[in-house]
C-alpha cells in the first residue's frame, strides 16, 4: 500500500482515474514522476482556463510574494483586492452593460451557491429553489439539495429540502415544452408546489453531459422569471471565465441574470477563489451575515487581475472559438464516423462524447482508461459517466490539441472494435 492509500481517505476520486504522482505541469503538459509525460484534456476541472503555470499570471504572483503583500485579509480593504474588483468591473462588467456587485465567498464554487441561495431566499422571503434536472451545482448541503445526482445526494446523510427540479431543455427529457411547464405549476393553484425565490441553472451542465440550454429557452427563463418575481441565479462556475468563448456563457442569449456564482479559473492559476455577482438592489446584507476565513485570498486576487489582462492581451476569446471550431470539426469528421451511435456535442473548449448510444455502460471507461495509457488525461461525465469530456486548457497550443485529439481518435477505434461496436472504419 502506497503512502497515499494507507494515509488519505477512501473518497479520493481522481487520482484512481489517474494513478500517477504528478511532479511539475507546464502549459497543458502534466509530467510524473515515472517520467511519463500527460497532455492534459481535463485542466483541473476547468480550474486551469489559462494552463499550468502561465508566465505572465505566474510572474505577478511571484512579484507580490517577493514584495511581502499581504497573504491573508479576511475582507479587510487591501490593494490586491482593490486593483482585482477594478479591473473585473473595467473589463468584464462595464463593457458588458452589467452593474452588478461582486460578493467574496469562500475558497471554492458551492461557498458562492449557498451565499446566493441565501441572498435570494432573504430578499424574496420565500424558502423554495427551482433547479434543473442534470445539474450540479456543488457538494455542502444547501447546493447540494441542488444537484441532482442521487449519488452525490445520498452522501449528505440528511434529507434535502426546499428544491424542486424542473426538466431541463436538453438531454434526458426531450420534446417536453419546459417553460410551459413551469408557466404551469406557478400559475396552478393546485401544483402543489410554492413559487420559489430564485431559479438556478447552468446554461450548460457541464457535469451533467454537456446538455446545453437553447438561447431562445435562456430568453424565455428570464421573461419567466420576470413575470413571476422570481430572481434568476447563473452558475457559471464551469463553463464561465470564456470556457465556451464570452467571458459568460449566458452573454450569448443576450440575458442579465439577478445572480451570478463564478468560481474555478476566476482566480487564472488554480488558487481558491469564489466570487457572487448581485444586482445592487438585491445587496441586501447585514454586515456579517455571510462570511468566511478565507474570503481574503490576496494571492487570488493577484492572479485574477492578471489573468484578466492576459486574456485581453491574448485575444483569449477569438482564440477559443477558433480552437473550439477545430475540435467540432474534428469530432464530426473523425470521431462520429467510427460509429452512428456516437454522439457528440458542446462549444468553446468543452465537448463530449456521448457513449449512451452504444448499450455498453464500460465504454466511455475503457476509452478514458485508455486514453491515459498513451498520454491523454481526459474525464468522463453524465448520466452513468457515458459522456467523454474534453476541456483542455484554452491556450493549449494548436499542435498539442491536435496531438490529443488523434490520440483520442486512436482510442475511440481501439475501444469500439474491443467492444464489437462494429464501428463503421474499423
Amino acid at each position: 500500500m502506497n503512502t497515499f492509500e494507507a494515509l488519505e481517505s477512501n473518497v479520493r476520486s481522481y487520482c484512481r482515474s489517474f494513478p500517477d504522482v504528478f511532479v511539475r505541469a507546464k502549459g497543458s503538459v502534466l509530467y510524473a514522476q515515472s517520467g511519463k509525460s500527460y497532455i492534459d484534456f481535463f485542466a483541473g476541472a476547468g480550474a486551469l482556463n489559462y494552463g499550468h503555470n502561465n508566465d505572465f499570471i505566474k510572474e505577478r504572483l511571484i512579484s507580490y510574494l517577493q514584495s511581502d503583500g499581504i497573504s491573508h485579509g479576511l475582507d479587510m480593504y487591501t490593494s490586491a483586492k482593490e486593483t482585482f474588483l477594478q479591473t473585473f468591473s473595467d473589463k468584464i462588467l462595464k463593457p458588458r452593460g452589467l452593474n452588478h456587485k461582486v460578493q467574496f465567498c469562500g475558497p471554492t464554487g458551492t461557498n458562492a451557491v449557498e451565499a446566493a441561495f441565501k441572498l435570494a431566499r432573504k430578499v424574496k422571503d420565500r424558502t423554495g429553489i427551482f433547479a434543473f434536472i442534470g445539474a450540479f451545482h456543488g457538494m455542502s448541503l444547501g447546493s447540494l439539495a441542488a444537484t441532482s445526482s442521487l449519488y452525490h445526494r445520498e452522501a449528505g446523510g440528511v434529507p434535502l429540502h426546499d428544491v424542486t427540479f424542473m426538466p431541463f431543455p436538453a438531454g434526458f427529457i426531450d420534446g417536453l415544452d419546459t417553460i410551459e411547464y413551469m408557466e404551469a405549476i406557478l400559475t396552478d393553484d393546485h401544483s402543489g408546489i410554492a413559487k420559489p425565490a430564485a431559479i438556478i441553472l447552468e446554461t450548460m451542465q457541464a457535469e451533467g453531459g454537456l446538455n446545453e440550454a437553447p438561447m431562445e429557452w435562456l430568453r424565455q427563463l428570464r421573461d419567466l422569471c420576470d413575470r413571476h418575481d422570481i430572481l434568476l441565479i447563473c452558475d457559471e462556475i464551469q463553463v464561465g471565465c470564456g470556457r465556451t468563448g464570452p467571458f459568460f456563457s449566458f452573454e450569448r442569449a443576450g440575458i442579465v441574470p439577478d445572480l451570478v456564482v463564478l468560481s474555478k479559473s476566476i482566480s487564472g492559476y488554480g488558487l481558491p477563489m469564489s466570487l457572487l455577482l448581485l444586482k445592487p438592489e438585491l445587496d441586501v446584507w447585514k454586515p456579517a451575515e455571510h462570511n468566511g476565513t478565507f474570503r481574503g485570498n490576496q494571492l487570488a486576487f493577484v492572479g485574477a487581475t492578471a489573468a484578466l489582462e492576459f486574456r485581453e492581451q491574448t485575444g483569449l476569446e477569438a482564440e477559443t472559438e477558433r480552437k473550439g471550431k477545430f475540435i467540432e470539426q474534428f469530432l464530426k469528421e473523425q470521431i462520429l464516423p467510427i460509429d452512428p451511435r456516437l454522439t457528440v456535442r458542446g462549444r468553446g473548449l468543452i465537448w463530449g462524447i456521448d457513449t449512451s448510444g452504444s448499450g455498453d455502460e464500460t465504454l466511455s471507461k475503457a476509452i478514458a482508461s485508455r486514453c491515459y495509457e498513451l498520454g491523454l488525461i481526459i474525464e468522463r461525465a453524465g448520466r452513468n459517466d457515458a459522456v467523454v469530456k474534453l476541456m483542455p486548457a484554452l491556450t493549449i497550443p494548436m499542435e498539442e490539441l491536435a496531438k490529443g485529439c488523434e490520440i483520442l481518435k486512436q482510442v475511440v477505434i481501439e475501444s469500439c472494435a474491443s467492444n464489437l461496436l462494429q464501428p463503421e472504419l474499423v
